[in-house]
């Protein structure tokens, strides 16, 4: 793979960026991060668009409090985290990871790995 260190870092900045426009409820900023026909995957649901995964965002913003990051990689067009997603309880904390693509120097797929058990019960108001 032939790419740059600026790549990778531009890439991670983004995503980044992302979440904490998420835990800011910036919806309208976080939106800016994401390519028109973006393609959010979780263990819960799968959809396509911009629209469709802030919405998403949005209403799991409802029960989130805070993300806490573990780690984080980039690699061309890729980034990864490992993080924790922090809810009240009973969730508490649920350990996640994400892999995310880039095109356009935006972010056109996120997917999701995590653990859906707990949100089973909330996958409607969540996706809806």
């Amino acid at each position: 793979m032939n790419t740059s260190t600026y790549e990778d870092d531009k890439n991670l900045a983004l995503a980044e960026s992302y979440y904490h426009h998420m835990l800011q409820k910036n919806f309208a900023a976080m939106g800016g991060c994401l390519h028109p026909e973006v393609h959010l995957i979780s263990p819960l649901d799968e959809v396509f668009g911009k629209e469709a995964v802030v919405s998403a965002a949005e209403n799991l913003s409802q029960i989130l409090g805070d993300i806490k990051m573990r780690s984080k990689f980039a690699s061309g067009n890729h980034v990864m985290f490992a993080y924790d997603f922090m809810f009240s309880e009973p969730i508490a904390k649920l350990r996640a990871a994400v892999l995310m693509e880039f095109k356009d120097q935006l972010i056109s797929k996120i997917e999701l790995f995590y653990d859906g058990r707990p949100f089973e019960e909330k996958k409607n108001e969540i996706f809806s």
